[in-house]
């Protein structure tokens, strides 16, 4: 993950609204061309691949959007891997997958603030990728997309579209749809759990933290905004069993792996993920859409 690009990426100003259709489109048979290369439209059910010819996003050269949400690809990313990040947008959205979005004021802000998911397949990538202000949007690497790690009984390498598209969810969609609730600034209900998390409000990484913190993020490039983001991650994924194997892996950044442990021990976040008012998901997603 490069975490210091995403910071750039998730501090982008929104400069104007746009109003963008829904659309979860059927596949065909038919290819199109871009350039020397063929776009394959693959053969989800729900989505299908496209050229990519928006402004300022040039580096991409095809795309799937999905409710609005426009999710790019560079050409080397894998066409199975962008389908999967599509599914996985979709059934975070419409967990129970009845083809309406739960919650539409989340939607309505994602697409507002332009929100999207760009997908690359090599670090060199990100050097060529510009996007016009007035966009947020978060990376996601080709390698780093584990379509089995869920049909796999969550064992082996972890899929990181599990985390990287709930980042672009909360940070464009739960935290501009509640700001008081979900911001990602200090005083928020949000940071309040955090910070007890923490063992305390830091703004700044500190060397150490207290014994009794169980989220003990340690990238120092991460400001306060960005260990907001990472604790919403760590805390939803936990209660939807993402991470039940993984905490020999990730203990030194966050000790609650399960939901039993986030209903114990951090009863301020597991209050607010579980608020009915939110409409959060409550199924890990699979990467099969109403399949």
């Amino acid at each position: 993950m490069i975490k210091q690009f995403k910071r750039v990426i998730r501090n982008s100003i929104v400069l104007i609204l746009i109003s963008i259709s829904i659309s979860c489109i059927s596949c065909s048979k038919r290819n199109e061309v871009v350039g020397s290369g063929a776009i394959n439209e693959g053969n989800d059910p729900n989505f299908k691949i496209v050229v990519n010819k928006d402004a300022g996003m040039t580096a991409f050269n095809r795309k799937i959007v999905v409710f609005g949400i426009d999710i790019y690809a560079v050409s080397g990313v894998e066409d199975a891997k962008l389908l999967h990040a599509a599914n996985v947008m979709a059934q975070y959205l419409d967990n129970n997958e009845d083809g309406v979005i739960d919650n539409q004021l989340v939607l309505d802000k994602m697409l507002e603030n332009k929100a999207f998911l760009f997908m690359w397949k090599s670090e060199s990538d990100l050097n060529s990728i510009n996007p016009p202000s007035g966009r947020l949007g978060q990376d996601l690497g080709n390698e780093e997309t584990i379509p089995s790690f869920v049909s796999n009984g969550k064992m082996g390498r972890f899929d990181a579209s599990l985390e990287e598209v709930w980042h672009i969810i909360t940070h464009a969609g739960y935290s501009k749809a509640y700001p008081e609730i979900f911001g990602e600034n200090a005083g928020t209900s949000l940071t309040n759990a955090m910070d007890k998390a923490r063992g305390g409000s830091f703004t700044s990484i500190p060397s150490t933290y207290p014994s009794e913190a169980w989220y003990t993020y340690d990238d120092t490039t991460c400001t306060y905004d960005c260990q907001a983001t990472e604790y919403f991650y760590w805390a939803m994924t936990s209660i939807l069993g993402a991470q039940s194997n993984r905490l020999s892996e990730i203990q030194q950044e966050w000790k609650l792996n399960t939901k039993e442990k986030v209903s114990d021990t951090d009863k301020d976040i597991y209050a607010l993920l579980t608020n009915s008012t939110y409409k959060f998901p409550t199924v890990l997603p699979d990467g099969t859409y109403k399949r």
